[in-house]
């Protein structure tokens, strides 16, 4: 039998927008005179501390610049870069949030993300809007902690039962069911399409969008 959720929660990078282009990661190792491979080792090493808002944008840049001290105009370009490399929306994903929220289905998005790509996104005409948003720079805390979770259910008023979670990394899947949650681990839209028809009643089909 499907589930007919009462909600669905929408994790953001790699599922509603893009992952980074290459050109903007090789823009950032470069103000940073760093190889691409060193800079993205970096990159992920500090951000679930920049995610949560342990460090603000100068103390994060300057954590990956390591011996180096930049400048508040290398600061600022490294934000401004990072910010729109998270701005691209992804296929399908977005439309189908906005045309299931149009027809009636509650949505949410679940996002570790830090302040200045919080405001980026938050402004981009593209994103859909939700019931509820939830993000780790405004609480401190980052997926796959549970508070996280727990704070995007308070401000939707629901139980981790009602809940369709969709996430790309496993860690925060898991953590998801553990609570309850019904979660997808979300590789691509044509995956989770086939995974939510067999399994969830939902008012629009993402397979319609095909």
């Amino acid at each position: 039998m499907r589930v007919s959720p009462s909600v669905v929660i929408f994790d953001y990078g790699n599922v509603l927008c893009q992952s980074q282009p290459t050109a903007d990661t090789q823009a950032m190792a470069a103000i940073l005179n760093l190889p691409p491979a060193q800079f993205t080792e970096l990159y992920w090493r500090y951000r679930i501390e920049y995610d949560a808002g342990s460090l603000d944008p100068s103390a994060y840049w300057n954590t990956l610049a390591e011996s180096r001290t930049l400048t508040p105009e290398q600061i600022a370009r490294l934000t401004e870069i990072d910010s729109r490399s998270w701005s691209h929306p992804a296929p399908v994903m977005p439309q189908w949030a906005r045309d299931i929220r149009a027809a009636g289905q509650r949505t949410a998005i679940l996002s570790n993300m830090p302040v200045p790509v919080r405001d980026y996104v938050l402004r981009s005409s593209w994103l859909p809007e939700f019931d509820a948003q939830t993000f780790s720079c405004d609480i401190g805390v980052c997926k796959p902690e549970l508070e996280i979770y727990h704070d995007c259910l308070v401000k939707l008023g629901v139980q981790p039962s009602e809940v369709l979670f969709l996430d790309d990394r496993e860690s925060n899947v898991q953590a998801a069911k553990a609570l309850g949650l019904h979660a997808i681990l979300f590789t691509d839209a044509s995956r989770a399409a086939q995974e939510i028809d067999r399994g969830f009643s939902l008012p629009v089909t993402l397979s319609n969008l095909y």
